[in-house]
């Protein structure tokens, strides 16, 4: 009986880092495309910002977006 319970709390642990992982990779990803293209999507408050900060910003959320839909997807909690 105690087995079945850490079993499914573990799943269930599991369940909840997945989705915490994937969605905030999509929220700093989303960042960093927001940061790459603001001239395109016309955001001012961006665009006045230095251009070298916004691309060494935009490419760190690029890596830790990226590292957190790896660890998302590969599930090894």
């Amino acid at each position: 009986m105690e087995d079945r319970f850490r079993e499914k709390q573990q799943k269930s642990y599991t369940l909840m880092r997945m989705t915490y992982d994937l969605t905030m990779a999509i929220l700093i990803l989303g960042m960093a495309v927001v940061l790459f293209f603001a001239e395109q999507f016309k955001i001012q408050q961006i665009i006045e910002a230095d251009l070298g900060f916004r691309y060494m910003f935009g490419g760190i959320c690029l890596l830790y977006g990226g590292f957190r839909l790896y660890r998302g997807v590969k599930r090894d909690y």
